[in-house]
Order: C-alpha cells, then structure tokens, then sequence
C-alpha cells in the first residue's frame, strides 16, 4: 500500500506511507526551490525552500479541511530519523578546535549568543504566565524557534506532541517563520543605525587569524567509497547511542528528553575525539551535504504534515511572544552587544549577523551581514565568527539550557 484512498466520515481521505510521504515531500521541496527561484521576495527573506515547498501543500490540506471535500492521511515515520541525522551532522561540524583558533571575539560572541538564548526562554515564560498560553506553546516562540529556528522548532515540537500537547508542531513552525521574516526585516537596518550614528569604518589593517577557516575546510584528496561508507556510519552509529544516552537521561530526570540532543552531544564527542586520534578520514562537506538534505526533506515532511486549523486559538499569543523577542533583542544589540563585541565595524555587522541566527536562521545571518558589507565593506571577523556559532556552537549553551527549562515549567499531560 504506497497510497489508499477511502471515504471515512463522509470525507474523501487520501492515505499514504511513510515512502510515498517522503516522496511526495522530495517533490514539494523541488517545487518550493523553483517558486522560490522565481519569487525575489522569498529570497530576500530567506525562506528555505522546504518551508515553500511544505506551507503551498498545507494551504491545500488546509483548503481540504474547510471545505470538508478531502483529508489526508500520512505515515511521518521517516521524518524522526531524517531529524536524528541531520542534528547529528550539527554535532559533527563543532570541532572545538574552533574556539582555540577563533580567538577571544569568538568566544565573547558564543557566549553573547548563549546567554541572548536565556533571556529568550526567560521572556518566553513571563509572557505565557501574562497572556495564559501554556508553558510549551511559549517556549515553543522563545528560543527553541528563534536560536533553534524551523529545524528545533519541529523537533521539540514532536517532543511535546509525545507530552500531550497535540499543536506544538503547528506552532513550533509558525513562530520560527515569524522569526525568519522579523530577523531580515531588522538586521540590517540596525547595522546600518548603529555604523550611521558612530561613523564606522571597516578595519583595513585585518589582522585576524584566519586560520579557524580551515579546521572544517576539505583537504584536497578525493574521498574512497570507504572513506565515504565511514563518513555515514559515523553518523549512523552517533544517531543510535544518541538515542540510548538519550533514553537513560530522560530516564534519569524523569521527562521526555528529545532524542537528538543525545546524538547530537555523542557526535560532539566522537568528532573532537577523531580530531586527537584519527579513526577515519573526516570530510565536512560530505557529512554537510547529507545533513543539508535530511534538514530539507525532515523539514518538508513537517510542514507538509501540518494541522494550520488547529492553530487558530494561538496565533495571537505566538506573535505576542515573537514580537517580544524581536523587541528584546534589537534592544539588547543596540544598547549592550554592541558595546560588548567592541563598538566597532567589526560589531555593527555582528550584531547584523546575531539579529539573523537569533530569529531566524544561520543563513539570515549571512544575508543581513552581506547586505552591510555590500554597502558599507567587508568584515572579515564577523563572517567567519558568525556562521559558526550559528550553526554549531550556540546549540551547545542553548540546548541544555532549554531542557532546563523544559523540566522546571512543562508538564507532560
């Protein structure tokens, strides 16, 4: 049975498994990268194409649902370990020889990062104990979303639907959509304040060492099919004793630990190990071409899958929260970050690049900072510091902290 169809309640219902769901989510990705190819609006805002791809078949299960003409059934089966892998490809890219040659300023943003992504929890929580959303939905809008972005967002999501709370993926992915759009509509334009009203200059002189550039770069030999089949059971093996250590933990403090966390830690683990002791032939740009392809088709499996009615009490909530968040950490770039990072050119852009990662995504950082240096000039410092406390280091502080939270304020229904 790859796809049924049934009347059942009077509604015409289309089922399908988990192959022909992964299938029919490959294609929407497709059809999400050409409308996205074709729409300069969704470029400038960076709208991953699985999101496209994913939210134009929700408006027709959505359409469906209002009209009572058809449903659809889906087997989601594979999205969970298309998640598991992809997080453990995370793991793997944070060698922590990246913080010993990233410098000072590297360690200084990581930590900004981490502690933006508290408050950010923090501001989650008072706001659903003011407007009487339930503790998850907040925490859901908070960091999760907005550090974590779509890919966190559907991963905790499933972690509280499994606590009883049935819309969290709904509103996991609506948040961090919100948040995509608010961190391009903002980063920029609080650069541009920022080098405007202190009349900053790029630092011509860069002396910056930019040999953090090379710890995940390729050497230059072509890999063997062996090389390449222990590139893959690195990341299959990391994914199983993740889901094992993840188990006792959540046994341990007695809640539903998501599964990746553990992975993606092991992967942490094993990479930093390889680095000492040379077990095989790490190749970065393999292992991120394979996580980039689970994220996109996990991604188009989660929102081609959502409920958008079920959304329809909480919307007003969520945005209150998002808002909040944007508020709070313009705010906190323009007073306080940009000071802390030095009060330079260096720092305007950063601050560009941390309004991207801390809404949105790690490639909103890079568009709001290219956006500055097209006008303005280069920083070297900010793009090679950004892009990877974006996209490996913050889940280091953010992750545990959000489980922190989890534990003290989520009750499993």
């Amino acid at each position: 049975m790859a796809m049924s169809i049934e009347m059942i309640k009077n509604v015409l219902t289309i089922k399908t498994d988990a192959i022909f769901t992964t299938a029919l989510a490959a294609i929407m990705l497709l059809i999400g990268y050409w409308v996205k190819n074709n729409i300069a609006a969704l470029r400038k805002y960076c709208i991953p194409a699985p999101v496209v791809g994913g939210f134009l078949f929700m408006f027709v299960t959505f359409f469906g649902h209002q009209t009572g003409a058809f449903a659809f059934k889906f087997d989601t089966y594979y999205m969970s370990p298309f998640m598991l892998a992809f997080f453990t490809t995370v793991g793997l890219g944070a060698s922590l020889t990246l913080l010993k040659k990233g410098g000072f300023l590297l360690i200084v943003y990581w930590l900004v990062a981490g502690i933006v992504s508290i408050f950010q929890n923090i501001i989650g929580i008072g706001f659903s104990k003011l407007v009487g959303i339930e503790a998850p939905y907040a925490l859901l809008a908070s960091a999760i979303s907005m550090i974590g972005g779509h890919g966190a967002a559907g991963a905790y999501g499933k972690t509280f639907v499994e606590m009883g709370y049935p819309v969290a993926m709904e509103v996991g992915m609506a948040a961090a959509t919100f948040g995509l759009i608010s961190a391009v509509l903002v980063g920029g334009p609080l650069a541009r304040a920022l080098i405007e009203k202190y009349q900053l200059k790029p630092d011509e002189s860069e002396n910056f060492d930019t040999d953090v550039l090379n710890v995940n770069a390729d050497q230059k030999e072509k890999l063997s099919s062996l090389d390449i089949i222990k590139n893959v059971t690195a990341i299959v093996v990391c994914m199983a004793i993740g889901t094992m250590i993840s188990g006792w933990i959540g046994k341990l403090i007695n809640m539903s630990f998501p599964t990746y966390v553990g992975a993606m830690f092991t992967a942490v683990i094993l990479r930093n190990l390889n680095e000492s002791f040379h077990f095989y032939n790490f190749s970065f740009s393999l292992v991120d071409s394979i996580g980039d392809v689970m994220l996109n088709y996990y991604l188009a499996i989660a929102l081609m899958t959502l409920k958008l009615w079920e959304l329809a009490g909480l919307l007003g909530g969520v945005l209150l929260i998002v808002t909040a968040q944007v508020i709070f950490l313009a705010a906190a770039c323009y007073f306080i970050i940009f000071r802390v990072l030095g009060s330079n050119y260096d720092a305007a852009v950063m601050c560009a690049g941390l309004m991207g990662h801390g809404l949105g995504a790690t490639p909103s950082a890079i568009v709001n900072m290219t956006a500055v240096k097209e006008k303005y000039g280069m920083s070297r410092k900010a793009f090679m510091i950004v892009p990877i406390v974006g996209a490996f280091l913050v889940d280091i502080i953010y992750q545990p902290q959000t489980i922190a939270f989890i534990k003290f304020f989520v009750q499993a229904k």
